[in-house]
Parts: structure tokens; C-alpha cells; sequence
């Protein structure tokens, strides 16, 4: 009975968030909505949807800024248009969550180069997407690149590999540490870009627990957030979050499966 209670509270309250974006609810008018104290209520839809009502809130307001970027309305009156105060308030929403100012991603892409090409990996088929800066993507789910091409819709895609695909592919065919440094275009938030940098110094074949990355930026009590900007890493193996385990030698969730997670390991500790 309490499960179906919390469930119809959730349920209600998803649709209640999606309903008032507008207006901003605070956590405490999105819990009188329920009777319930804000610190019950901000417990329960956590536990139920992963993640606090204040971030579902900037989601929710987020896509819907993202609509109206789309269909060519500045970016001073998607703010009013979606609740916002003006346009610091939406900067800091994209710069928090996209990892790029509004004006960015309005643009979709205009002018944007990206090369795309599949290579053969030990652990499956791959995906690179490269951008002149360098690596964007690399992925073991071809959902990811369609994801980019909708986001970037006025971009140019060129069906083969650049610079930097090729070094990344012969790599995987001889195991060999390429002379050449290959290059990332990393896009994302600073603290996601700060604990991709961090995965970086892992070496071959050592695994790290999420605390010690955490440790790692200075920042040992964000194990949690760690763990989602981990979770985000779009350049699979380059970036190495399959080292990332457990502090119990759990391995842990991979974004491109768990078994290709413990396949990685297992080929690295033997072949590196």
C-alpha cells in the first residue's frame, strides 16, 4: 500500500512540475501540493525518479527552452516564455546542464564539420565522430550518433574517418601507443570536464573506486556526482570510465553494458 501511495504522490507530482515549469515551483509549493514536509517529499522522489524535483524542474525547463530555440525565438524570450527571469538564468541552465551557452546551440551546428566512420574494436563496433577540434564521440550505440545529428541538424556530417579516427583505429588493429597524441573536443559542463580529465590519468589496466576520482578533483564528498558525470562520458574507452568500479570491486554500471565493461578490463589486464 505505501508503494502505491508514493507511486500516485510521484506520479502526480511529475505531471504537477511539468504543468507549472513556468512558474518555477520551490520544492516547498511543489510539497503542499501533497501535504507533505519538503524533506519526506524531496526523499521519496529521489528514490522513486533519481533525481531531485529541482533538477527535474531544470530538465523540464530545459527542453522546453530548447523548443523555442528551435523555432527561431531569441533567446530573451524563450527566457520569459518558459518561466526564466532573462537570459543570465537561461545562460546558466544550458552552461550547467548542455555545457553550452543558449546562442551555441541555437546555431545547431551552422558551420560545423563532423567526420564519421566505424571501426572494428575488440569489443564491438564503434562509432567516431570527430569535429576539427578533435574526438567528440566515440560510442558502442549507434543511438548516440543519431542523438548528435538531431541535436546538430544544420551541421555537415562527412561519412569517413579524419586525423584522429585513423590513429584511434590503427590503435585498436596493433595495440600500439600512436605517436601522435590524439586529439578530444570534449563538450560538457566544467565539473564533467573535470572528472573526464581526471579518468584520464588512470593507466592501462589499474582500476579506481568513484571515491577516488572524487579525491582526485578535490572534491571527496561528490561520489554521487562523480558518478553521473562518469556516467556521461561520450567518448567510450578514450576516456577511460570502464576503470571507474565500486569500492566493494563491484564493477558497477557502464553505459555501454556491464559485460562489455568486464570484457574491457579483462582484455586490458592480459593484453597491457
Amino acid at each position: 500500500m505505501k508503494n502505491t501511495y508514493h507511486y500516485d504522490i510521484i506520479a502526480k507530482a511529475i505531471s504537477f512540475i511539468k504543468n507549472h515549469h513556468k512558474e518555477q515551483p520551490s520544492l516547498d509549493e511543489i510539497a503542499n501540493q501533497f501535504n507533505l514536509s519538503k524533506f519526506h517529499f524531496q526523499r521519496v522522489f529521489k528514490k522513486w525518479v533519481g533525481i531531485s524535483p529541482k533538477d527535474y524542474l531544470q530538465f523540464i525547463t530545459l527542453e522546453k527552452a530548447k523548443e523555442s530555440l528551435r523555432k527561431g525565438k531569441s533567446t530573451l524570450e524563450t527566457s520569459y516564455t518558459i518561466g526564466l527571469s532573462g537570459n543570465s538564468r537561461l545562460h546558466d541552465l544550458f552552461i550547467k546542464i548542455e555545457g553550452c551557452t543558449p546562442g551555441e546551440f541555437q546555431k545547431r551546428g551552422r558551420n560545423l564539420k563532423f567526420h564519421i566512420g566505424e571501426i572494428e574494436t575488440p569489443f564491438g563496433n564503434a562509432i567516431i565522430v570527430e569535429t576539427q577540434k578533435g574526438i567528440s564521440s566515440l560510442s558502442f550505440d549507434k543511438s548516440h550518433f543519431e542523438r548528435i545529428k538531431k541535436e546538430y541538424d544544420q551541421a555537415i556530417f562527412i561519412n569517413e574517418l579524419a586525423t584522429n579516427g585513423k590513429i584511434v583505429q590503427e590503435y585498436f588493429k596493433n595495440w600500439k601507443i600512436p605517436l601522435t597524441s590524439i586529439s578530444l573536443d570534449l563538450v560538457g559542463t566544467s565539473f564533467q570536464i573535470q572528472v573526464w580529465k581526471a579518468l584520464l590519468q588512470i593507466p592501462s589496466s589499474n582500476l579506481l573506486a568513484y571515491q577516488d576520482i572524487a579525491k582526485m578533483i578535490d572534491n571527496p564528498k561528490a561520489v554521487r556526482a562523480v558518478g553521473t558525470a562518469i556516467g556521461k562520458n561520450p567518448i567510450a574507452y578514450l576516456i577511460p570510465c570502464h576503470r571507474v568500479i565500486k569500492s566493494d570491486g563491484n564493477m558497477g554500471d557502464y553505459r555501454w553494458s556491464t559485460e562489455r565493461k568486464i570484457a574491457i578490463n579483462s582484455y586490458e589486464s592480459i593484453k597491457l
